[in-house]
């Protein structure tokens, strides 16, 4: 299998180890934190609370854009805790995605009761 095709399935078996762990009903720091430790156990390059600078036209714009995980620079990893993934949501991923110029992104929402109902995968 292809090495980049086979991330996703990289970080998903990470974060379903997360979830079997802790289980639903904790804060998104929690989850954040604990998968990067996972991802990092088993060989895999992960970077926590990634900033952007963004530039509108000819202005530099200094708020601070923090994306949660980009996985081996290719995989941008947005997580929630919510009730569900709303379509909002899957807006925010992908415009995260064109950003960084990633063409894979994962959406988990850790507030579920089995992880596969929470997860979303995108490429573009």
């Amino acid at each position: 299998m292809d090495k980049e095709l086979d991330l996703p399935e990289k970080i998903i078996g990470a974060a379903i180890e997360v979830h079997n762990y802790w289980g639903p009903g904790l804060l998104e720091s929690i989850y954040e934190k604990s998968l990067a430790h996972e991802l990092a156990l088993r060989g895999v390059s992960v970077k926590r609370q990634v900033r952007l600078d963004l530039k509108y036209k000819d202005l530099i714009l200094d708020d601070e854009f923090v994306l949660d995980l980009v996985v081996e620079g290719k995989v941008v990893v947005e997580l929630k805790v919510v009730k569900e993934i709303a379509p909002i949501h899957e807006a925010q991923l992908i415009t995260y995605m064109k950003l960084t110029n990633c063409k894979v992104g994962l959406l988990i929402n850790f507030n579920v009761l089995k992880l596969k109902d929470g997860i979303r995968r995108i490429v573009l």
